[in-house]
């Protein structure tokens, strides 16, 4: 029980420390100066020295990924249900879901900031985080649903179920893999999107800002706010990834039982 999961760890744990290792050794060799690219021993000091500010700054880019994340993994699912159920709805919302999500961070969080929530508000960036999710939620929801076995069809409708039984027994467990897949995917989206949209508008305080500000001095420091964005995203993902082994593990057994 305990190699698969180090069976599983051991290699990319292996190979970052391969790659940081050969970064340190490229810095040292070629006597690379902090401004052009810092060595990974250089960025952990900055990282240890800033503990706190980070971890502040990360909380603050991580709550506005975090709801986000959620808004959009609820309206995603709810409406692949609705549009799996009803054809000419899913016509109707795929191209606009499409268009909506390919206009521009700088453009959308500005006006949301401008004309509706004011500068002081971080729900333009929630809603943003919101929005790339649902658009990720929704194709990948909905194709589960529907892409269900014609066999399987065939089999329920021979013993009269319904619809709602033909949902529950047949598409909503085609679809949790489908599921996993697009939150894997929306993790790191969450946060990006978080990160990004602090560069238009609202409050100065999280990671965005931090990087921003600290470009002008050593960039170790820029660095040591880098690794804590990229702990979100690992973070988020995790979760889905042992969300996943779970839901799968509790199918499993009641498949056996």
């Amino acid at each position: 029980m305990t190699s698969n999961p180090l069976r599983a760890v051991w290699p990319p744990v292996a190979f970052a420390i391969a790659g940081l290792a050969l970064w340190e050794i490229v810095v040292r060799a070629l006597d690379l100066q902090p401004f052009v690219l810092p060595a990974p021993t250089e960025i952990w000091s900055a990282f240890t020295d800033r503990f706190g500010d980070v971890v502040d700054k990360s909380l603050l880019t991580g709550s506005n990924a975090l709801v986000g994340l959620v808004v959009g993994v609820v309206l995603g699912i709810a409406m692949s249900f609705v549009t799996v159920r009803f054809r000419l709805l899913e016509e109707m919302v795929t191209p606009f879901a499409v268009a909506l999500n390919a206009v521009p961070i700088v453009v959308v969080v500005p006006v949301l900031n401008n004309m509706l929530f004011g500068t002081s508000s971080q729900v333009p960036r929630r809603l943003m985080v919101a929005l790339v999710v649902f658009f990720v939620v929704l194709v990948n929801v909905a194709k589960g649903l529907r892409q269900v076995s014609a066999t399987q069809l065939e089999l329920m409708r021979s013993y009269a179920a319904t619809p709602r039984a033909i949902l529950w027994k047949v598409r909503v467990p085609n679809a949790l893999g489908h599921l996993f897949t697009a939150l894997k995917i929306a993790a790191p989206l969450a946060v990006i999107t978080a990160f990004v949209a602090e560069y238009f508008g609202g409050p100065q305080d999280g990671l965005a800002n931090a990087v921003t500000n600290s470009l002008n001095g050593s960039k170790d420091v820029t660095w040591a706010y880098v690794i804590g964005a990229s702990t979100l995203g690992l973070t988020f993902y995790l979760v889905f990834i042992v969300m996943e082994r779970v839901v799968g593990g509790h199918g499993a057994r009641r498949a056996t039982g």
